[in-house]
């Protein structure tokens, strides 16, 4: 096992714990929240990972997705609403696309654009919200299928497993929304 494929998995461990660590309802500021720590920290330490990928002839379309969950980390972590973060990470987005856009090698490029647009939304979104959560598993659905297309595991099984966790706080927030009493009254 190398150094590189270890900072992968430490990194994809970290989040896939972030992913399934349960969001707590009473938390006021995102610091104080042990699941956006750990998306923070994982989120850093695959930029890392996709940075030395990259070196080693991987695709930079990872180092691209990272760097927008940087940017979505550290706006999660200061709390900005979401009328100040959604176009910060949709004016970084766009660059990301752009650069994508000039780097496209092949219609899997667009599938990763649209699951990287997802994903930096996702984060930025305030926690516990149906938003945060559509996004977060409609982003890693489709950056999953582009790890499967790249053929690169570590990307692919993580965000398997962040679509799976992402949908099952989706559903949690879906439900807890619905109005029960008027199909049991």
């Amino acid at each position: 096992m190398n150094y590189i494929f270890l900072t992968g998995l430490v990194g994809s461990l970290i989040l896939v714990t972030g992913a399934a660590w349960p969001e707590a309802k009473d938390i006021r500021h995102p610091t104080k929240s042990l699941k956006n720590w750990l998306f923070a920290i994982g989120g850093f330490v695959m930029l890392i990972y996709a940075f030395l990928g990259y070196q080693q002839g991987g695709p930079i379309f990872f180092v691209i997705l990272e760097i927008l969950v940087a940017i979505a980390s550290i706006l999660m972590m200061l709390n900005t609403p979401d009328k100040i973060d959604t176009p910060i990470i949709a004016v970084s987005g766009l660059g990301l696309i752009i650069w994508s856009l000039y780097l496209f090698e092949n219609y899997g490029t667009v599938i990763f654009i649209l699951g990287l647009c997802g994903i930096g939304l996702g984060y930025a979104f305030q926690m516990g919200t149906m938003r945060r959560s559509v996004a977060l598993t409609l982003g890693s659905i489709l950056i999953a299928l582009f790890s499967y297309i790249e053929a690169s595991w570590i990307f692919f099984w993580l965000n398997v497993f962040f679509a799976i966790f992402s949908a099952y706080y989706l559903y949690k927030v879906a439900f807890a929304n619905l109005n029960y009493k008027r199909f049991f009254s």
